[in-house]
């Protein structure tokens, strides 16, 4: 997939707020640690078009983020991150579900989960409230330069034993350091917006 243009196109905390252009969404989601930044600087060729920072949790609104003006990429607060208020991680989860209630135009949606950790409860109740929603799921294992590739059979493992991935649902390994897995996430994006 050839990236020609990206823009913030739209930040909101509701669905009044939401873009109206019915174009297909992308829905990142994962710890507030993960590398979802990086994952999407990475996928969109930018160095810092999505923020990182030393300081996990900054993330606070929705970012759509428009790509080739015909898909959105939409990134959410993380989550688990230990200094966030009880209240400010209520207000973020009820910003995710109004979201993932109302958008019929999501066509997937990307869990980032660290590879080299062992699996958070928080990710497994992201994941079935994900799959609450029947939607399809892609599992990113982010930071796998991390591993030896010895290491990784143990961590499909993990996974597939942990998520109880439907048919439609898969596992891809990532790193914004070596960019594996970039190109096989692309082709997800692109087989989605090719059968919309």
């Amino acid at each position: 997939m050839k990236i020609e243009s990206v823009m913030l196109e739209t930040i909101a905390v509701r669905e009044s707020q939401y873009p109206t252009d019915n174009k297909s969404e992308f829905l990142l989601v994962g710890r507030s640690n993960v590398g979802k930044s990086s994952f999407i600087n990475t996928l969109i060729n930018r160095k810092n078009m999505a923020h990182t920072s030393a300081t996990p949790g900054k993330t606070q609104t929705l970012n759509f983020y428009l790509v080739n003006n015909d898909f959105y990429l939409v990134d959410v607060p993380g989550y688990g991150y230990a200094t966030t208020s009880k209240e400010t991680q209520k207000k973020f989860g009820l910003m995710i579900e109004e979201y993932l209630k109302t958008r019929d135009n999501l066509k997937r949606v990307f869990l980032l989960v660290d590879s080299r950790h062992k699996i958070m409860e928080d990710d497994l109740l992201m994941f079935n409230f994900i799959k609450y929603y029947k939607l399809d799921v892609t599992i990113v294992a982010t930071k796998c330069d991390k591993l030896k590739q010895s290491e990784k059979a143990k961590v499909e493992s993990k996974f597939t034993s942990a998520f109880e991935l439907g048919p439609n649902d898969n596992i891809v390994y990532f790193s914004s350091v070596t960019k594996e897995g970039k190109e096989d996430v692309h082709n997800i994006i692109k087989v989605c917006l090719d059968t919309k």
